[in-house]
């Protein structure tokens, strides 16, 4: 596990992810990747709407809506204290300690 996720774990944050994606695709990506942390299934894109990150992207001159990575701190009141819609996933824990 990546040093940072574990800092976050120590300081007892979790580290969620809300993709559309079926459960049995998400169990197939965590075991090909060894993920430790929790992929959650939102097929309906209530939460992943909740927290605007289905949004209009373009690709290659093609507008489409879709998930735009985003990484949410929250605090213990389950307030949004930082949001970064830049998400680098090898950067992305760090960048997220530095707004501790």
């Amino acid at each position: 596990m990546p040093v940072h996720l574990e800092i976050l774990g120590f300081l007892c944050y979790n580290y969620l992810s809300a993709k559309k994606d079926s459960v049995a695709s998400h169990k197939k990506f965590e075991s090909n990747y060894d993920l430790k942390f929790t992929l959650l299934s939102d097929t309906d894109r209530t939460v992943i709407e909740a927290y605007d990150s289905w949004k209009e992207k373009k690709l290659y001159g093609k507008t489409s809506m879709g998930v735009v990575r985003t990484t949410y701190l929250i605090d213990e009141s389950g307030i949004i204290v930082f949001a970064n819609d830049k998400v680098k996933a090898a950067d992305d824990a760090e960048k997220m300690l530095s707004q501790l």
